[in-house]
């Protein structure tokens, strides 16, 4: 008696063994597509949490809103801010702006350097600041701000944007 497989069980092996392999392999492209998406989202939504945390935070501290205009009633992409800075001989007035530098969030106080607030895998693809009527004389602004991750590639897990719209108003002293 000769003992052996035959071709059509190696056969049946082979195709039992490629159906596992292919179902594994899909398993984990499909693990790493969603991790990939999960990072993207996340670091959409840090950047443009962190983004509007910092600009609500600086209009709440600001004195008033600087407008080189008499107007600020018009919706614009820069923000300009009056604060108070307090020094040993007392207080001082400063400015704080907030605009767009290339396609990333920047804040630049009086004196110093542009600094970014959204991070490089980023892009901007909308800032607008509207002052909105409110029924006290305490100025309030509208920030509606629309990020985009920078995709390396068109693989549709790296498309990912968020459009955020937050209201802020300056403290009455």
């Amino acid at each position: 008696m000769k003992k052996g497989f035959t071709l059509t069980e190696v056969l049946v092996y082979v195709a039992v063994l490629t159906i596992i392999f292919s179902a594994v392999v899909s398993l984990f492209l499909g693990i790493s597509r969603s991790n990939t998406r999960a990072k993207v989202i996340r670091e959409t939504l840090n950047n443009s949490r962190r983004a509007m945390e910092i600009m609500t935070y600086e209009i709440r501290e600001a004195k008033s809103i600087y407008t080189p205009t008499s107007d600020f009633s018009s919706s614009t992409g820069q923000l300009s801010l009056e604060t108070a800075k307090y020094l040993s001989e007392g207080e001082n007035t400063s400015y704080i702006d907030f605009y767009l530098c290339e396609k990333r969030l920047c804040l630049k106080k009086e004196g110093q350097d542009p600094m970014a607030l959204t991070s490089d895998k980023v892009e901007i693809n909308h800032l607008q600041f509207s002052q909105i009527a409110t029924t006290s004389t305490t100025p309030s602004i509208q920030i509606s701000l629309g990020i985009n991750f920078k995709a390396p590639s068109n693989k549709p897990e790296y498309q990912t944007s968020i459009n955020t719209t937050s209201t802020a108003s300056l403290r009455s002293y």
